[in-house]
């Protein structure tokens, strides 16, 4: 054995895809290389990962997180407006009421949450380190295609592991205002209104009835606000405080953050004088 140790025997004979632990964590470890996730050193580990995950009696257990957010964005002649709430539940315990679920990209580009709130905020922050270094490396910005397929490809790479992403990106670039859906199975999808979490259906209602391209930028922001108010008074995993940000060609700026049950008394009000 010292003989072997001396003269490194156990770094190159090894079973054909065995994994080195020691030569693997240099490359995948988190905390030498922050753009990658140390994956379980299994050869199918998306498929096996949860044959490994049992309690201490030994049952297998399910790991199967209930979510709730309401996120939304749309585009308009003025640029892109986002709207968000701010509750993080797991299931019906109401973890905090005052999340930042917009995630300041770059002056020019900007990330929403749901889904699960690590996965989110971990991908936006290493997406917003990418594309600090292109702009670095290129000396001129990344475009919001360029930014939403970088985080596609990125997150890509895990499917199947787990992963619980419904991102919005949103920004201003050289064609305009651009807004992306990308998912954690790699998905992205171009379009002019999204919603995402438990509460889009009841916002998808409000932007359905109200959504106009020519808006007035007063008019996008009231359809934001009061988009997400109606999914937090009807979905009980939505609520906190109502966030509003424009997207322009100079950079986003944020509008307004007002508690949904404010709004709930002042559009009870106006609800009642309209009658």
């Amino acid at each position: 054995m010292a003989l072997e140790s001396l003269h490194g025997v156990e770094r190159y004979q090894h079973k054909w895809n065995e994994v080195q632990e020691e030569a693997a964590l240099p490359e995948i470890g988190n905390f030498t290389n922050q753009y990658q996730l140390m994956m379980p050193p299994l050869p199918k580990a998306e498929c096996q990962v949860g044959e490994y995950l049992v309690d201490e009696t030994g049952r297998k257990m399910k790991l199967n997180y209930a979510h709730g957010t309401t996120t939304l964005g749309f585009k308009f002649k003025g640029g892109a407006v986002l709207a968000v709430d701010s509750r993080a539940t797991s299931g019906q315990y109401i973890g905090s009421g005052n999340v930042r679920k917009i995630i300041e990209i770059s002056p020019y580009l900007l990330g929403t949450m749901a889904g699960g709130a690590a996965d989110c905020t971990y991908w936006n922050r290493v997406l917003a380190k990418q594309c600090r270094i292109y702009e670095l490396r290129n000396r001129e910005r990344i475009s919001v295609a360029a930014a939403s397929k970088l985080l596609a490809n990125m997150v890509y790479q895990y499917k199947g592991y787990g992963l619980s992403m419904g991102v919005m990106v949103a920004g201003w670039d050289k064609k305009g205002a651009g807004l992306y859906y990308v998912d954690s199975d790699g998905n992205r999808m171009p379009g002019n209104v999204f919603s995402v979490g438990s509460g889009s259906l009841y916002a998808y209602g409000v932007l359905d009835s109200g959504y106009r391209w020519d808006m007035t930028d007063e008019e996008a922001y009231e359809l934001g606000r009061r988009a997400i108010y109606h999914a937090t008074h009807r979905d009980a995993y939505s609520g906190g405080i109502v966030r509003v940000y424009h997207i322009k060609e100079g950079g986003w700026v944020r509008i307004s953050e007002q508690d949904s049950k404010d709004l709930h008394y002042a559009y009870a009000e106006g609800k009642t004088t309209t009658q």
